[in-house]
């Protein structure tokens, strides 16, 4: 049968969820699908333009299409809503942080990318603000996976592993109070206290605007 250049994607997927980015090779990826490594070539020009495509499979293709601000609808939730989804998507994939911080973006994210500038253009952003702003989100959202992923390599998120880390912490009385209160930097309440601010911040440059808006 014919290899298929979907079916490579989906293998490689299955791969980094396996072994991690780190071992995803060519030669275990051929390995696994059954041919040689050359094989791969007459589909993918190399090994960069498969990571690319994998980015765009688990970022844009496994997540809800993303829909244009409705009329009147809250754009900070609308943002809000697409982050918490991104999120989701990126946690149910090994080292996806990873993966996506070194890839470059295709039709599919540049798509999505065009929908979230028209939307806030819509409401009076500038280009260079709305883009800005999402970058700025996007990359909130790569760190913090980034240390959730890597929380649970460690094994970090361990309840016995926490306290240990709690005790010692005793030469910091503050960073040991906040960290007891609050579980950890990587929560649910710090991702959305974390994107609230950015929200905030964008908020405040729109406000600023010079046709008022």
């Amino acid at each position: 049968m014919a290899l298929e250049r979907d079916t490579i994607v989906r293998t490689a997927i299955r791969l980094l969820d396996e072994v991690g980015l780190e071992k995803l090779t060519l030669r275990r990826l051929a390995t696994e699908l059954g041919v040689q490594a050359p094989a791969l070539y007459w589909h993918f020009r190399n090994k960069q333009e498969l990571l690319d495509e994998m980015a765009e499979a688990i970022s844009v293709q496994e997540a809800p299409a993303l829909r244009p601000l409705a009329e009147g609808e809250s754009w900070e939730e609308w943002l809000a809503e697409w982050l918490r989804g991104q999120r989701r998507v990126f946690k149910s994939h090994r080292d996806t942080a990873r993966l996506t911080a070194g890839t470059h973006p295709g039709t599919a994210t540049l798509r999505t990318v065009e929908t979230i500038l028209e939307s806030l253009l819509r409401v009076g952003f500038t280009r260079t603000d709305a883009m800005w702003g999402l970058g700025t989100l996007a990359s909130f959202l790569g760190g913090f996976v980034l240390e959730e992923q890597a929380d649970q390599e460690r094994g970090s998120i361990d309840p016995a592993l926490f306290d240990e880390a709690l005790e010692s912490l005793a030469p910091y009385p503050n960073v040991r109070a906040v960290m007891a209160e609050t579980g950890g930097p990587q929560t649910d309440a710090s991702f959305e206290h974390g994107l609230a601010l950015i929200l905030s911040g964008m908020r405040a440059r729109l406000e600023v605007q010079p046709d008022g808006r």
